[in-house]
């Protein structure tokens, strides 16, 4: 294929990917995708000029700092179905991979990446249900920032960083990215924690096995401000060998908002760790507690403390570089509701959860996934495909994840 060829097919092509992208539902401009999708199509140009451009400006002066710019990705599609055929297609209880009887995408975003010296950034514009149901109370100007955040090194001689935007969260053994975790569904434990913090977050290694993080928060899990008080969270990580990796994560925060007024302080607290051996087994566990202040019901401060509470363990074994099987058993109850009101009416909520998945990576960048999950209750609080109140629900759930 002559160069002319080549530059006529990408054009054709790219204005294909163009055109069907314009018209995909959701809740961004046809302008920002536009624009968006045209920095994404020059970017790699752009960043071969930027290296060349860095290459020769180093041959006159050898105290230029590095600069990076790289761009890469992640698909996760799924097809779930839920034993309860829920009339709305929407699982009860979870933001993550939550359609049922559909295939569809769960995540999928563009990461790009700044780094030099003394500064980095990240923007990871995203889409998919999960974006939609767990940005659903945010405006719509955010519904579709998965990450976004500027960096410093506050001392050229220490590694000390201070990043400010929307960043991922610290808290728990699970993010929304399903690849890097052991079972493709998640748990109870990262779905009623924030996957995501609007603020500023302090790096500071204290020594080779201990790093402090500190943040300083808009609240619990919202980019735009919900009162006028502000949060602290921290995360202190300990790796006492290579086979081990300990956090302990807190949060402190008001809050207080619209949606509950009644809401006052909120404690929270979570400890994980994860273990490798030998590359062929890994089991990793989670265990937290919140507690939430609130106001008693003539509107006095001394009210109740509600809390919830769970825990989990998980495990992997890996028959062959590409196959392996993964298990996990957990327990979560929030009697109070604070994060959870059962869609059945009962009082409380209260939940037994197993999971069984089979894993195949047939290439490096890409993993496909089955598994099965049930769920058990001594409390009605799921329903039967005829939407009755029961104890018990079911499910499968198959998935192909790809990054690059």
């Amino acid at each position: 294929m002559t160069q002319e060829m080549q530059w006529t097919y990408q054009a054709v092509y790219g204005k294909s990917i163009v055109t069907w992208l314009l018209y995909l539902p959701g809740y961004m401009t046809r302008k920002f995708w536009f624009f968006l999708l045209s920095t994404c199509m020059w970017l790699p140009l752009l960043t071969k000029a930027q290296v060349a451009e860095d290459s020769t400006a180093t041959t006159h002066n050898q105290h230029s700092p590095k600069e990076r710019i790289t761009v890469g990705g992640y698909i996760d599609v799924y097809y779930g179905y839920d034993f309860s055929q829920p009339a709305t297609q929407d699982r009860a209880y979870f933001v993550s991979s939550a359609r049922h009887n559909e295939f569809t995408l769960n995540l999928a975003f563009i990461d790009i990446k700044y780094t030099s010296d003394r500064v980095r950034a990240t923007l990871r514009p995203a889409l998919g249900t999960y974006m939609a149901a767990n940005y659903s109370a945010e405006p719509a100007i955010f519904r579709n920032v998965y990450e976004g955040h500027v960096g410093v090194k506050l001392f050229a001689g220490k590694n000390i960083w201070l990043d400010a935007g929307v960043l991922g969260s610290p808290y728990t053994n699970e993010s929304a990215v399903s690849k890097d975790h052991l079972l493709y569904t998640r748990s109870f434990a990262p779905e009623y924690v924030p996957y995501y913090l609007s603020g500023v977050k302090v790096s500071m290694p204290i020594n080779n096995k201990v790093s402090l993080y500190l943040y300083l928060l808009n609240g619990w899990q919202n980019i735009r401000e919900t009162n006028k008080g502000k949060s602290l969270g921290t995360q202190l990580e300990y790796k006492p060998a290579d086979r081990w990796l300990i956090n302990w994560n807190t949060y402190v925060g008001d809050e207080r908002s619209t949606a509950n007024p009644e809401n006052r302080t909120r404690y929270f607290s979570d400890v994980y760790a994860v273990y490798n051996p030998d590359g062929k087994v890994t089991a990793t566990a989670c265990l937290y507690m919140g507690a939430q202040k609130r106001l008693n019901a003539a509107g006095g401060m001394a009210g109740e403390t509600a809390y919830w509470f769970t825990a989990n363990l998980m495990g992997r074994y890996k028959f062959t570089p590409a196959f392996s099987l993964s298990g996990r058993l957990e327990y979560f109850t929030d009697p109070d509701e604070v994060q959870i009101s059962p869609i059945t009416g009962e009082k409380g909520f209260r939940t037994y959860s197993a999971s069984l998945g089979v894993n195949y990576a047939p290439a490096a960048n890409i993993l496909l996934r089955m598994e099965g999950r049930s769920f058990f209750s001594d409390k009605q609080v799921y329903q039967t495909s005829r939407s009755t109140p029961a104890k018990t629900n079911a499910l499968v759930i198959a998935s192909m994840a790809l990054s690059f």
